[in-house]
Formats: structure tokens, sequence, C-alpha cells
């Protein structure tokens, strides 16, 4: 049972700090924005990792966290993002989206946080820390795996392309119809394949479950409707982004140098990032200090653009602005597209685990509002 109840200044103790002094130009798109088709901004395709399964993901089965504290975690969604219980067995809590995702949060000890990002010397240099909105408080949730279902699905083919790709498929069923695999990736993050029974479950049985204690704030009201993107570390962007879509059937909407945002079926989107392979100083050290999922942004409905700014205000959290795009000032210097004016318009803010949430407009019908307004061209 979740018996968490956060007061106004407890939230602001937990992630006011994470947020203040943060400058409107610290969620600038990816490192090549300016330098777009320089040599450490190669954008020619690299070969292949492996050929093309065939397969299509169908599914966003689930997110999985480990965080410092579940209960809290879950009860902060549940009240802003109008996320469901849908059970808590006292070690974790599955949460869902609506009919279309869930997401698991497991309890960790607090001390396992201490030493939880892992390094990647291949980060860009010089590029800003998108939606770093934890920074200068230690966060205390890690996203460790995700799974998708996917289709044509059959266990023992499934496993045998796997094989063939040289990966070490780990089955994991549970005795109710869900079967799954899981492999690493080429950075080593836990991806589950699964046959896409926990989606279809979640749509013949609705979440019953309640909070047994207050929430933390009074309900926004709010829907969360789509997965905006994954912001998703890698060491080699290019050979990440190869991996996925040659296995899940993810489509690339176009590579910027030192990121690509991937088209996750008809489920939502990923912004693979990390290094370019094909940069010169590759391999020489710098760079981002997380492999993995360093934050999450989710389109919600209704969207008001000042209205979500003075709901997440009302409840103590930051709000921080993130356009991702920007433009040349009366002095020729870049400054960041105005929220109201811009094609992508979206917030920050940090949950009670410090975790960086970003929040958005976009939905399915536009929901290439960002790399369309990010997109950049060469240099004159």
């Amino acid at each position: 049972m979740i018996h968490s109840t956060l007061s106004r200044r407890q939230l602001l103790q937990a992630i006011g700090a994470a947020t203040v002094g943060a400058p409107l130009s610290a969620f600038a798109q990816g490192r090549c924005m300016l330098t777009f088709g320089s040599p450490a901004c190669n954008t020619s395709d690299i070969t292949p990792v492996f050929e093309p399964t065939g397969w299509k993901t169908t599914s966003f089965e689930h997110l999985t966290f480990r965080v410092a504290d579940y209960q809290k975690e879950a009860a902060f969604y549940i009240a802003l993002m109008g996320w469901t219980l849908r059970g808590d067995d006292g070690k974790q809590a599955v949460l869902d989206l609506g009919n279309w995702g869930s997401v698991i949060f497991r309890q960790a000890p607090a001390e396992s946080f201490e030493s939880a990002a892992r390094s990647n010397p291949e980060e860009s240099r010089g590029r800003s820390s998108q939606g770093r909105a934890g920074q200068g408080t230690q966060v205390r949730a890690v996203v460790e795996s995700f799974c998708f279902g996917i289709e044509p699905w059959n266990a023992k083919s499934v496993d045998a392309e796997l094989r063939k790709r040289g990966l070490a498929p780990v089955a994991d069923n549970n005795g109710d119809g869900f079967e799954s695999f899981h492999v690493k990736d080429p950075d080593g993050f836990n991806l589950q394949i699964s046959n896409g029974n926990f989606a279809k479950r979640r749509r013949m049985n609705p979440p019953a479950a309640k909070l047994s204690g207050p929430a933390p704030f009074q309900p926004t009201g709010w829907k969360t409707v789509w997965l905006d993107h994954l912001s998703f570390g890698a060491s080699d962007y290019k050979k990440s982004t190869s991996f996925y879509c040659n296995l899940l059937g993810w489509k690339g909407t176009y590579d910027e140098g030192s990121q690509n945002e991937c088209l996750i079926g008809e489920i939502g989107d990923i912004i693979i990032r990390g290094g370019n392979p094909l940069d010169p100083n590759f391999g020489k050290g710098g760079g981002r200090s997380r492999l993995g999922i360093d934050h999450i942004s989710f389109g919600i409905q209704p969207w008001d653009t000042d209205g979500v700014k003075a709901e997440l205000e009302k409840r103590g959290l930051r709000a921080q602005v993130d356009t991702s795009s920007r433009h040349k000032g009366p002095d020729g210097t870049w400054v960041p597209d105005d929220i109201h004016t811009a094609a992508f318009k979206s917030y920050h803010t940090a949950t009670p685990n410090g975790y960086n949430l970003q929040i958005s407009y976009v939905t399915h019908d536009n929901r290439l509002a960002l790399p369309n307004a990010v997109k950049p061209k060469p240099s004159a």
C-alpha cells in the first residue's frame, strides 16, 4: 500500500535545489545544432550492426525504475500525471499511463544510488546538459530496463534470431501467457522483448487499486497521452541506433551528428544520444556523464502553456522551459525560442526522488514537433 504524503515544504526541499538557477538555455537540443556538417558531426551512415529482423514493435509493455522511495514516486505521478495504480505489493508499485503503457517503481536502498551514474567518455564536448533538472542534487531514481512487445512472435524463432545476432537471450515468462527475453544492448542496457501479453492484459483489466493515504497534492486533472521521448544516452549513438532499428523495427527521423530521434512504431519516440564514431576525436575522452535514460518526456492533455506552468508552481514544482530550438537575437547571440511561439513546448521538473521529468504538449498527431523544430541545416 502507498502511504506517502508530501507537504509543499517537503516537495520544495526534495526538488527545489535540483532546479534553482537553471538557465533557460540549459536545455539546448544536441551538440551539433550549430556545427551541423562539421567533421565532429559527421552524419554519414555506418555499417549496420546486423541484418534487420523484420520485427515490428507493437506495444509499450513497461518501463522499470529503481527508486529510493517508490511510494512517494508513485503517488507523485498519480497526482501530477494522472497515472493509475494497478498494484502495490510493498516492494514495488505498478502504474498505468492509460491503456497504452505502464511503469514499475521498485524499491532500492538509498545508498545504492551513490554511484548509479555510468561514465561515457564519448559524449559531445560542449553539448549543454539537456534536461538536467536534477543537477545539483542526488538523483535516487534510475531506469533499469524497458520492455516492448513485438510481432510476429514465436518464442523459439525469436530466441534463434537473437542468438544469430550474437545476443544472449534470457527467458522471462510468468506462466499466465506472458513470454519474453532479456538481452543487453551495445552498452549493456537491459532490453526486454515480449509477446505483448502485458499490454493485452492491461487493456482487458483496468487498474482498480487505490492509494491508502492522501495524495501529495491536489490532482492536476491531466492525462498522460503520449511517450514524447526517452532521452537515451549511448557511448556510440550510431551503433545503438542501428541496433534498435534493425532489431525492433524502429525508424530514424534525422541524424544530427550527435543524436538520432527514432520512432518506436506507433508507441512513441526515443532520442538516442552520444558519441559519434566518425568524429576524428572519438575515443579521446570528455563527454557525456550518463548512459541510459537520463530523462523522459511525456505528452499531456489538456495543454495550456501558461496553465501548465502555473499548475506546476502551485504545487511547489519547478517549471523549467525547454523549447529545444533557438534563434539569433539582435546582438548576434543565440537565444532560446519563446515557449509561446516555439514549435516545441515543454517544461522540466523533478520528482521526489530527483528524477528529471519533462512534460510536453506532444501527442501522436504532432509527434514530429521536436525533430522538425530542431533539425539543423549546414552552416553557410
